[in-house]
């Protein structure tokens, strides 16, 4: 059976609808993917309409408004707080006849890459429950994995989306900057966050991609979409760009056995699917880290500064005026991660810091995106690995935060640049997926999706153990 076959009818028979509910909270006990998994509730607000979409679900991340779930961000600070309206991205597909079943859970405001830093559940992976999912956009990935939708929302902010994918074995994709609507996304670090898509096929990223994109008077950061020329229509294979490994980006950049065996397959596939290999240089990858997250934080510590207790929110009834308000709800409310963000975000912004920090940092990010102007003038893509290692163990104290951080390193360079990125499984190493990204000049998401969709017929996404072909069976 198709993919999209098995969706079709799903909400034409309320006798399916309610055999598949059954079926996914079933799964999900054991992952715990979603923080809300409402199929009907949706339907109230506006029934399923006619579309090249019609009658399919999927998840979003619950950084991503959907009237009338939650909006939680995994925070305690948005326990209860219900969305007065829906997101653009969610609105287009909507438009397409598409279902949003359900909210995902994240690590609190997107901070994170385990999907452990919720303040309202941790989901497991899985192909193993003992590890995580990767992060923030943990639950999206997981939920698609297990096979509860066909694809789900995430939003990639330094890898968030691309990380969980290859961590569940699936395909995650974040567009070029500016090409997808971020109305409704609640913001952590504007310049460098999108919303992207998780899916197990290829197809159905190629498919939602063009429903979601485009522009958005609520959101003056969207352009209009001009889709980049292929060189291969030229006649020419495309020309992948191979970056050297183990001499740039520090310690957090080598790859474990498992990543590398990952890798070296990749390596040995890629030119007997008409791909040509060339070396390329990247100077600027020992800095990218470090000036990420100094914008992430400063840029988080402003955009946050509106959960205050004061306009929405949990806040501190005792509070005997606005300054203990503020302080007693934020203290409360945020998670630790989060406050050490925003603090980190305040004193780089601090008068006599900017220089050295903040400025500096966004220096190094113009630095980087002249490095990838002058390599792709001469190559079509670029192959990365997504992440250092596969899913680790849950509460595995050698993947501190700290070093959760550096680990960043190859993902986090297309949100520095803007570029659109898009990771893809390419092999099972001890029992769990491996997965590697290709990066593409601004526009050229059609090179992603081409060059993946190649390799998806050499390696197709493997089924987790929980995926399940037709929850009918």
């Amino acid at each position: 059976m198709k993919n999209g076959d098995r969706w079709a009818a799903l909400f034409s028979r309320t006798e399916d609808l309610d055999r598949w509910e059954a079926w996914a909270r079933r799964v999900d006990d054991k992952i715990h993917s979603f923080l809300e998994l409402e199929p009907t509730r949706t339907l109230e607000e506006q029934p399923v309409v006619d579309g090249p979409l019609r009658g399919t679900p999927f998840g979003v991340k619950d950084n991503i408004a959907v009237r009338p779930f939650r909006l939680s961000c995994g925070s305690r600070l948005l326990s209860s707080f219900v969305s007065p309206y829906t997101a653009t991205a969610v609105a287009r597909l909507q438009g397409a006849g598409a279902v949003p079943v359900g909210k995902t859970n994240l690590d609190e405001f997107g901070m994170g890459s385990s999907t452990q830093l919720s303040a309202f559940a941790e989901t497991c992976n899985p192909w193993d429950a003992t590890r995580v999912p990767g992060g923030s956009s943990g639950g999206s990935a997981a939920a698609v994995a297990a096979g509860l939708v066909p694809f789900a929302l995430g939003s990639d902010t330094g890898g968030s989306v691309r990380q969980p994918a290859a961590f569940c074995g699936v395909y995650g994709f974040k567009p070029t900057y500016g090409s997808v609507s971020r109305y409704g996304l609640v913001a952590y670090a504007s310049s460098l966050e999108t919303i992207g898509v998780i899916a197990k096929e290829v197809s159905w990223i190629r498919r939602i991609f063009p429903v979601i994109r485009g522009l958005d008077p609520r959101d003056h950061s969207t352009v209009e979409y001009r889709p980049r020329e292929a060189r291969e229509s030229k006649g020419r294979p495309l020309t992948v760009g191979i970056l050297k490994l183990g001499d740039s980006g520090g310690d957090a950049a080598r790859l474990s056995p498992e990543v590398r065996a990952g890798w070296g397959k990749a390596l040995e596939a890629l030119p007997a699917l008409g791909f040509r290999l060339t070396e390329v240089e990247l100077p600027t990858l020992d800095y990218v880290v470090s000036a990420y997250y100094v914008i992430a934080c400063a840029e988080a510590s402003a955009n946050l500064a509106r959960f205050d207790g004061v306009r929405y929110g949990e806040r501190a009834p005792e509070a005997d005026n606005p300054e203990e308000l503020v302080r007693l709800s934020r203290s409360r409310g945020l998670g630790e991660e989060v406050k050490l963000r925003i603090l980190l975000g305040t004193y780089v912004l601090r008068s006599g810091f900017q220089d050295q920090y903040y400025l500096r940092a966004q220096r190094i990010r113009t630095a980087l995106r002249r490095d990838f102007e002058r390599i792709f003038a001469e190559v079509d893509l670029i192959l990365l690995p997504v992440y250092p290692c596969a899913a680790f163990k849950r509460g595995d104290e050698t993947m501190d935060p700290f070093t959760q951080k550096l680990s960043d390193v190859y993902t986090s360079l297309a949100n520095m640049a803007g570029l659109p990125a898009m990771s893809f499984p390419v092999s099972i190493e001890s029992g769990l997926p491996v997965g590697m990204q290709f990066m593409a000049p601004p526009f050229a998401e059609e090179l992603l999706f081409e060059a993946c969709g190649r390799y998806e017929e050499h390696y197709p996404a493997p089924d987790s153990p929980l995926f399940s072909r037709d929850w009918r069976a």
